[in-house]
């Protein structure tokens, strides 16, 4: 049988990199006191929803926002945290905890769009990991192609997870970009992509055996 199920989107709690503005793709930084309170917060938000499972990327922010997301959740039992590579940001490669508008300047402005916004108005968040790709001297930052067929392998993991049943509400934990990116493929055009998701928002998505669709965006309320 097809099943859809609800997909609980959370962007993990603020970290020391997203204050000091340094792009946080695989690299890793702590959660600030703000960001464990983001975490609280989207805990108490979604204490009620009955999850049948839950995800996180293999980075240290989005598991603790994901384990004290669960820790508040009242559902019995406890669903299991798997975490897994294919669920992490954008990987940054030699830009990896770089100053974000610094390393967009060097990805872009050799395109005559020097800024993040620049480059995603006039050409796509997509077209933004392939020009970081190209600066990067050791060219291992992910481009389009690349991130995509990764961060698909997360959605067919839970697709193919044979205890989730039709009509499942799932916990997962995701990232600034990687949301942006979600909303640029499948928004529909309908979301502001020149404004990052706050730390701790809530997105919801409707995962189909074949398709994404997006429910609501980027809710801290």
């Amino acid at each position: 049988m097809d099943k859809q199920i609800t997909l609980y989107v959370v962007r993990h709690g603020q970290t020391y990199f997203n204050i000091y503005n340094k792009l946080q793709g695989w690299s890793n930084s702590p959660l600030t006191e703000a960001g464990i309170a983001d975490a609280q917060q989207a805990g108490d938000r979604l204490k009620t929803v009955p999850f049948a499972a839950a995800y996180c990327s293999d980075t240290t922010r989005a598991e603790q926002t994901a384990r004290t997301i669960l820790a508040a959740n009242q559902s019995t039992p406890t669903p299991k945290l798997t975490t897994s590579p294919f669920f992490r940001e954008e990987f940054y490669g030699y830009y990896e905890g770089t100053d974000m508008a610094q390393a967009w300047y060097l990805a872009g402005a050799p395109h005559g769009v020097p800024t993040f916004k620049d480059i995603e108005s006039t050409y796509s968040i997509g077209k933004a990991k392939d020009f970081l790709k190209e600066a990067d001297p050791f060219r291992q930052a992910e481009n389009n192609q690349e991130y995509w067929a990764r961060v698909d392998q997360g959605f067919d993991l839970i697709r193919q997870n044979p205890d989730l049943k039709d009509g499942d509400q799932v916990l997962m934990i995701s990232h600034g970009n990687t949301l942006l990116s979600l909303m640029e493929r499948y928004g529909q055009g309908k979301y502001d992509l020149s404004v990052r998701p706050a730390n701790g928002s809530l997105t919801k998505l409707l995962l189909t055996p074949d398709d994404i669709q997006v429910l609501s965006y980027n809710q801290k309320d």
